[in-house]
């Protein structure tokens, strides 16, 4: 007699693979010490008081309302959502290589695992950031949910796109993870963190526009302040670059993911 696993049987099992894969990066990178749940928090702190004190000592306002922290965080917090996921879904293979060689665990459950908690933890430093610079400090904003809420779910998306087909491309050209690192670097000048898209020359803004991390902080910008429309950014754009490339990387890896393992 033979025993067939079910759909709800392999969905259960993927779920329990995913979730143990989560605890487990959970107790190594934060779990250690306390340090390492304050780190993930004070890192984002730290760049964005650095651009406060550093721009409000040439600008006696910021380019939209009248705080330069909130400001800085509308742009920094949706970069560093981006940045943090690509980088650590892209390496997402290599952190679980170990586990991999059980038949439990599969690769699409290290992919969703570092992506899920690393999400998670990303848009609870996003809330915890925002609420305390409005509780604290009296920015006038008036928040709208539903641009917030766009901007993160597609950067999160564009995180994940960027990060499984790097997934790929890190294993099989080890020299492309050195060239992407030296590429990407201008990104933190080119995504509209500490100015608006407005305020570039007209040849400046045509250029910019391809960045659909640009587009991303504009409509975060929107969820704060009601004045700015942001009316050059898009969600279609980077949701189609993010829905593009995770479907190469995901097929990517379904087809290639042994010689990613043996890479």
């Amino acid at each position: 007699m033979t025993t067939t696993t079910t759909g709800p049987g392999i969905r259960f099992r993927a779920a329990r693979a995913i979730a143990a894969l989560m605890l487990r990066e959970m107790t190594t990178r934060y779990g250690r010490s306390v340090g390492g749940y304050i780190w993930a928090i004070a890192e984002p702190i730290g760049a964005i008081l650095l651009l406060s004190v550093g721009f409000s000592l040439v600008l006696r306002t910021p380019a939209l309302g009248t705080s330069f922290l909130l400001f800085y965080a509308t742009g920094y917090l949706p970069f560093n959502l981006y940045a943090t996921l690509s980088g650590r879904v892209a390496r997402s293979i290599r952190y679980a290589r170990g586990l991999l060689a059980y038949p439990e665990v599969s690769f699409i459950d290290a992919v969703l695992a570092r992506f899920f908690l690393n999400t998670l933890t990303q848009c609870l430093v996003f809330y915890l950031l925002v609420a305390g610079i409005l509780a604290v400090i009296d920015t006038r904003a008036v928040i709208a949910l539903g641009p917030i809420l766009t901007s993160l779910s597609i950067t999160a998306l564009l995180g994940f796109g960027v990060g499984v087909t790097n997934c790929y491309l890190f294993a099989i050209f080890p020299v492309w993870e050195q060239v992407w690192t030296i590429v990407t670097r201008p990104l933190f000048l080119a995504s509209g963190i500490f100015y608006l898209h407005e305020d570039l020359p007209r040849i400046a803004q045509d250029i910019l526009w391809f960045n659909p991390i640009a587009h991303l902080v504009g409509i975060m910008r929107r969820g704060f302040y009601p004045t700015y429309d942001a009316a050059w950014a898009s969600a279609l754009y980077p949701l189609g670059v993010a829905l593009s490339l995770s479907a190469i990387g995901l097929l990517l890896l379904r087809r290639y993911h042994r010689r990613v393992l043996n890479a």
